[in-house]
């Protein structure tokens, strides 16, 4: 076996659930890189977000900025309470502000349905789902945050940015993902979801996707007004592979992705820059729940699986994939067992990372490369 290969992970738990889901994590993804034991991850746990804010004055401490920027991926849990806010009015989000520092471009959404034992859609076919939604993470309509404008109490404007620089990346992701799916059985497919027909900047970003896709004609190419891919998302989620998507959009989009997969508690996500990389769940900091151990792990879990993906891509890892991959079928083979209490079942975060971690210590090992 060659020498060990270590990662240095960027931790930050950040409020509410975050301080429980992402211990379990932790736990899961030593055992599963212990099981391969070609690599290792150094943790460095750094305080970040609301509750920061409310002690220090700090959501995102100077240290921790350091931290992240020195980490060869970071690892988020969830940040924000609505209790705790800027004088604007405005939580505390300084994981939307990574995006922007880190240019972080490309918010990665996976929609895969498990068996939760409580199905969303009633089609048997919605059980093959199994697409990504691509949102633009760093302009659209989140570049007003913090610049909007009231006037005189009788109206509010934002601004919505498209840039062509940033959207060229984000396409060119989307079909760079697109190809390596299809290397797996999936469609080959990248739809753009947009509001072309009404707002000149979407009608823009389109104009830049029809560009990109005539430079990648192994991958098919479509496009869908948002309202429309709404519906569809409902009515035939088996026949999508990959959606991009400005960022206001995303951010509505994946969580109505996050609901046809149960909740989400069961949503992982990756914001992914050319340089930096944030993994995190989907889900909020659900401060109603929070120190009770109701919480569901789940999307944390694969959320950090998508991270040992990255890295074993990223850093010629193989092992690194295949852990991720390890990480996944435990996942799949311990909601056979045990029903979240966020579906209506009785496993709260302890019952969930027991069954999980026992799954990642008996299921049998992929060689690596493969997964």
């Amino acid at each position: 076996m060659r020498n060990e290969s270590r990662f240095r992970i960027a931790v930050l738990p950040g409020d509410g659930i975050g301080h429980e889901v992402m211990p379990a994590c932790l736990e899961v993804l030593n055992a599963a890189a212990t099981r391969f034991g070609a690599f290792g991850l150094d943790y460095d746990i750094r305080p970040a977000g609301a509750e920061s804010y409310r002690d220090t004055g700090q959501a995102m401490p100077a240290e921790t900025a350091k931290a992240v920027r020195r980490a060869d991926a970071i690892l988020l849990g969830a940040m924000g309470l609505p209790s705790v806010r800027r004088p604007d009015g405005t939580e505390i989000t300084p994981q939307i502000d990574l995006r922007v520092d880190l240019g972080l471009y490309a918010g990665v959404r996976p929609v895969s349905i498990v068996n939760t034992g409580a199905p969303v859609l009633a089609d048997p076919r919605s059980a093959r789902a199994d697409f990504v939604l691509i949102r633009e993470s760093t302009e659209g309509l989140f570049a007003s945050r913090g610049k909007g404008t009231v006037v005189d109490d009788r109206e509010a404007r934002e601004t919505l940015v498209i840039t062509r620089e940033v959207s060229e990346r984000l396409f060119d992701f989307a079909f760079s993902l697109a190809r390596n799916r299809k290397k797996s059985g999936s469609r080959g497919e990248v739809v753009c979801v947009d509001k072309a027909n009404v707002f000149t900047s979407f009608a823009f970003f389109r104009k830049i996707f029809n560009e990109r896709a005539a430079l990648n004609p192994d991958i098919g190419a479509d496009a869908s007004y948002v309202d429309a891919m709404a519906m569809f998302m409902v009515r035939r989620p088996w026949e999508l592979d990959v959606l991009v998507t400005e960022n206001m959009f995303g951010d509505i989009l994946s969580d109505l992705g996050a609901g046809l997969m149960g909740g989400l508690g069961f949503a992982p996500s990756a914001d992914i820059g050319d340089e930096f990389a944030v993994f995190q769940p989907c889900h909020g900091t659900a401060p109603d729940i929070a120190g009770q151990g109701k919480a569901n792990p789940i999307a944390m879990f694969l959320s950090g699986a998508m991270m040992l993906d990255w890295l074993g891509d990223r850093e010629s890892v193989a092992e690194g994939r295949s852990a991720a991959n390890l990480i996944q079928r435990a996942v799949e083979s311990a909601l056979r067992v045990v029903q979240p209490i966020e579906v209506g079942g009785s496993a709260g975060t302890a019952a969930i990372t027991k069954t999980v971690l026992d799954a990642v210590a008996s299921l049998p090992l992929e060689a690596p490369g493969l997964a």
